[in-house]
């Protein structure tokens, strides 16, 4: 298990398939986490395997992906995934803070939930 900082931020393939949020092109654009190759290393994980994140808000399973961030940082998509893991709180903005989240990241068998099994354990 790994402490990370967990971000979010939109992507393009996340903003291109947002209003079709029970398809699987949304699903595959938003249900991983971008680690860098030196955590990923750390925590032995190979394409395809999946993570637990962890923060005081929540837990959510993706699939792992090594991503371009730094050591100790975490990226997940904006979208349902990255909603379970940050803070709800919008300051009475309407927008919850998306970056600086600590948090937690390890390697695990679960499942990837989908975005219809993830929203109805809400």
């Amino acid at each position: 298990m790994l402490e990370v900082e967990v971000i979010s931020g939109r992507t393009l393939n996340q903003g291109a398939t947002v209003e079709e949020k029970l398809t699987e092109e949304y699903f595959n654009a938003v249900n991983y986490a971008e680690i860098n190759e030196e955590d990923w290393n750390a925590l032995g994980l190979q394409e395809g395997d999946r993570v637990k994140v962890k923060t005081e808000f929540g837990e959510v399973v993706v699939f792992a992906k090594k991503g371009d961030v730094p050591k100790g940082m975490i990226f997940i998509p904006m979208g349902p995934y990255a909603n379970m893991v940050i803070d709800p709180s919008t300051d009475g903005t309407g927008m919850p803070q998306f970056k600086g989240v600590k948090g937690t990241v390890e390697k695990t068998d679960e499942k990837v939930l989908s975005v219809k099994e993830l929203l109805e354990a809400i």
